[in-house]
């Protein structure tokens, strides 16, 4: 089993790992780029055909259909286990919930003689991706389903490979009115660009690996995305009352996802940090998911060990990770020191899989850092905003001076020409 390396800070080699972690994201990329536009480029020129030939040559699948009939989406419940359905009900309910709050109102004021205001319309047809290959997330459905429906998204199409009766129920008690058999960058592409089968949608959502974000980002100006999401990132903040092997148990639960997933343990007690080590090696022995955890902690594990809390918060707000979580005996004091993470978790009992499955907040966070930047998935994401303006005469004569000199300093008279001639000659 690999061992995760345990830093001290300040130490030279501890600020240098520090550094590496801080500038993952967009480099992930490199390497797979020119293939992904070569699969958009192919969609794009031979819609269902390239989608065919793709889900061939790449899964080893002969697609006699593309779009999951109906019929079987109706009856995926059927196949599904209680107990799952229950799950998933669970789910979509705390995530309708929370995201009811998130709900943007149109508003208008009046201001000298002006109207200003502002519409706000959700987008009117979205594409939704679930991962496959190494495993299937229904969660994924209703973390990114749910939220546009809140929104008011019209339509909603699910891509997903090989949808299971988990993942067609999720998407039937979610909201999606259609779902296709397409997974990877043909998939992102396929939304993005419409073919035969798969119609053009305004906004691509929903996480995937490398080749699926290097896709929405070869696409982003012919359609919207939410963001360039990557691998699973957790940093915990522990202190001496946090357990060992829940610690452990943490930095693998995001470490399973994917070879390149973060896994980063900042604590305040060494002890901690050493038995929390071991604990690592202990548990990936019989973690089912053992090779793909084993990369992910070789490639991107480590544990630091600093001085206090406060130097603490600082490497978390230097990582930037997608999720942190504060497993300390006061989180509400650390809580107004965070300023860059996709979500934060609160205490000893608040494990990240809870926002992993049904919490509420959509599981689709900022990784590599953008965190800095960016916000999670939510109401927001599906929205756009049309600025209203209407003037009087009276404000319109009002405010003509300052137009002018502004016209005048940009050297574009025909601002000043629009403006002179509703003034001279009113309606």
């Amino acid at each position: 089993m690999p061992s995760i390396p345990i830093y001290a800070i300040p130490s030279e080699e501890a600020r240098a790992a520090v550094g590496r972690l801080a500038e993952r994201g967009a480099a992930d990329l490199r390497g797979c780029e020119e293939e992904v536009r070569a699969i958009v480029d192919a969609v794009r020129r031979d819609g269902d055909d390239a989608i065919r030939e793709m889900t061939r040559r790449f899964e080893g699948r002969i697609l006699t259909s593309i779009e999951v009939g109906a019929q079987a989406i109706e009856r995926a419940g059927d196949l599904v286990d209680g107990a799952v359905r229950e799950a998933i009900d669970l789910a979509v309910d705390r995530v309708r919930s929370y995201h009811r709050r998130q709900v943007e109102p149109a508003w208008t004021y009046r201001e000298g003689g002006v109207l200003l205001g502002q519409i706000v319309r959700a987008v009117r047809r979205v594409g939704v991706y679930a991962p496959g290959g190494t495993a299937r997330y229904p969660s994924s459905v209703v973390m990114n389903a749910v939220p546009a429906r809140v929104a008011g998204v019209e339509e909603i199409l699910l891509a997903t490979p090989s949808p299971t009766p988990e993942i067609l129920y999720a998407a039937r008690v979610a909201g999606v009115a259609r779902v296709f058999d397409v997974g990877g960058a043909q998939a992102i592409a396929a939304l993005a660009c419409g073919t035969e089968s798969v119609p053009q949608v305004d906004m691509i959502v929903g996480p995937g690996n490398r080749y699926v974000t290097a896709a929405k980002r070869a696409i982003f100006g012919e359609t919207a995305i939410d963001m360039l999401a990557g691998p699973s990132e957790i940093l915990i903040v522990a202190d001496e009352g946090a357990r060992p092997d829940v610690v452990a148990a943490d930095l693998l639960a995001q470490a399973e996802h994917d070879e390149q997933s973060m896994a980063v343990l900042v604590t305040t007690d060494e002890q901690l940090a050493r038995a929390a080590a071991e604990q690592v090696e202990i548990q990936l022995r019989d973690l089912p998911r053992q090779f793909i955890a084993c990369k992910a902690i070789e490639s991107r594990g480590a544990i630091f060990i600093v001085p206090s809390l406060e130097e603490a918060m600082n490497v978390a707000d230097l990582v930037a990770p997608e999720h942190l979580l504060l497993a300390v005996a006061h989180p509400d004091r650390l809580l107004p020191s965070v300023r860059a993470a996709g979500a934060v978790f609160l205490g000893y009992h608040t494990p990240v899989v809870l926002g992993d499955y049904l919490a509420g907040p959509s599981h689709t966070l900022p990784t590599g850092g953008s965190a800095r930047f960016s916000s999670p998935l939510g109401v927001h994401t599906f929205l756009t905003r049309t600025s209203v303006v209407r003037y009087n005469q009276e404000a319109l004569r009002r405010d003509a001076p300052a137009v002018r000199t502004f016209a005048a300093v940009e050297g574009l008279d025909g601002h000043r020409r629009s403006l002179d001639l509703r003034i001279e000659t009113p309606e």
